[in-house]
C-alpha cells in the first residue's frame, strides 16, 4: 500500500510540475493535462460509485464492480503517464497500461450499451446522481 505523509512537494510553482522520473514539464504540456484529466475522471467515477454502492436499483448496483475496476485502471493510467517511457525500458520495469485493460473496458461498454434502448433524443444529465456523474 502506498503511504503518503505529506501531499505537498515544496518545489514551488513556476508553472511546472514534476514527473515520476524527476523531470519537470510545463503544466500546459499535453502529458500533464492528460494526467489532470485522468484524475478528474477518477473523481467523477468516485462520485458515481457513492450512488451505486448499496443501491436498491439493481441496474445501478450491478455496475459497482465495473466502476471500481475502471477506477483502478485509471490510477494505473495516471502512473503510466507520470513516468515517461525510456527507449531501453525493459518489459515490466514500470507500470504500464496493458491492452487487456483497454479490452476489458471496451467489453464493459458493449455490455452496458446492449442493455439500453436506442436513443431517440439527447439525454440530459439527470435521473440519478450516478447517471449525472457518469454523464459528466
Amino acid at each position: 500500500m502506498v503511504r503518503l505523509n505529506v501531499i505537498y512537494t515544496r518545489t514551488g510553482d513556476a508553472g511546472e510540475t514534476g514527473l515520476g522520473d524527476g523531470s519537470r514539464l510545463p503544466k500546459t504540456d499535453p502529458r500533464v493535462v492528460a494526467m489532470g484529466d485522468v484524475d478528474e475522471t477518477n473523481c467523477t467515477i468516485g462520485l458515481a460509485r457513492l450512488a451505486t454502492r448499496g443501491a436498491s436499483d439493481a441496474t445501478l448496483a450491478s455496475i459497482e464492480a465495473t466502476l471500481a475496476r475502471i477506477q483502478n485502471d485509471l490510477f494505473d493510467l495516471g502512473a503510466d503517464l507520470s513516468l515517461p517511457r525510456q527507449p531501453d525500458e525493459a518489459a515490466g520495469k514500470a507500470l504500464r497500461i496493458a491492452p487487456s485493460q483497454v479490452e476489458a473496458l471496451e467489453r464493459a461498454i458493449d455490455d452496458l450499451n446492449a442493455r439500453l434502448e436506442p436513443l431517440r433524443s439527447f439525454v440530459l444529465p439527470a435521473g440519478s446522481a450516478a447517471a449525472a456523474a457518469l454523464h459528466q
